[in-house]
């Protein structure tokens, strides 16, 4: 008998821990951001103005991109090549750093963009079609990928598992979208993936995101300073009111 309770405990303690494991597992793959071979993101305003990130393998940007960099592991990062790759009329490269990772190095650019919907006019961003338009109530922005314009980068390390990322960072509220995920992710994020292999064989990818006419920094900006003047009345009428009780207690 107490050998059968002993069992039924055990059993269920290997259960509790079973589920705490799966629970830890879970957890961390939401901690842990997914590591792609090429991911851009794109802050867009809604005048056309924006800015990118860009976080890419040295394999993956002569690959999909054309630059003219040795992809080797211990190959030197060439700042200068990149920078003049990327910066034309209406881009600006306004910070450049690297790491590395699998064997591989990364580079990770912020750019300074003057207009998204003359984005294939430089030849970093020739691949991309984008269009911003206001229509109706809303703002419509589309964006389309195609074909990549590169060379193979010889034997890097990949073994088919890579994948690459396009989001978009919008500055109003979303009132439809066409994210796979069909999620608006923290922050107005939404977020196109797609396998290295699909892009490197030129599988389009088509963004498209319609949102309100007035951006949500506005809107937030507005409603501090409502609440800063109403803030500033409660304060100015409580030292109104106990002004007044001190004139009237001191005159009686």
């Amino acid at each position: 008998m107490i050998s059968g309770r002993r069992s039924g405990a055990s059993r269920r303690a290997i259960a509790a821990l079973a589920a705490a494991s799966l629970l830890i597992v879970s957890g961390c793959r939401t901690v842990l951001p997914r590591q792609y071979e090429y991911d851009e993101q794109f802050d867009i305003s809604l005048d056309g103005t924006a800015t990118a990130y860009l976080n890419a393998s040295i394999p993956a940007l002569v690959a999909l991109r054309g630059i003219d960099l040795d992809p080797g592991p211990t190959a030197r990062l060439d700042r200068a090549r990149v920078r003049q790759f990327f910066t034309s009329d209406g881009v600006r490269v306004t910070r450049i750093s690297s790491s590395r990772r699998h064997g591989r190095r990364f580079v990770h650019l912020r750019l300074d963009i003057a207009d998204v919907r003359k984005l294939n006019e430089s030849r970093a961003f020739s691949w991309a079609t984008a269009r911003l338009s206001h229509q109706g109530d809303q703002y419509v922005y589309r964006q389309q990928i195609g074909p990549p314009d590169g060379k193979d980068p010889g034997n890097v390390g990949w073994d088919g598992s890579e994948i690459v990322a396009f989001r978009l960072h919008l500055p109003a509220r979303i009132r439809f979208h066409n994210a796979p995920s069909h999620r608006v992710e923290r922050g107005n994020i939404l977020e196109w993936e797609q396998s290295l292999s699909d892009r490197m064989k030129g599988v389009p990818i088509h963004m498209e995101a319609r949102m309100d006419q007035e951006s949500i920094l506005y809107t937030t900006l507005t409603l501090f300073a409502v609440m800063g003047v109403l803030v500033a009345v409660v304060f100015a009428v409580i030292i109104w009111m106990v002004v007044r009780k001190g004139r009237k207690v001191s005159g009686g």
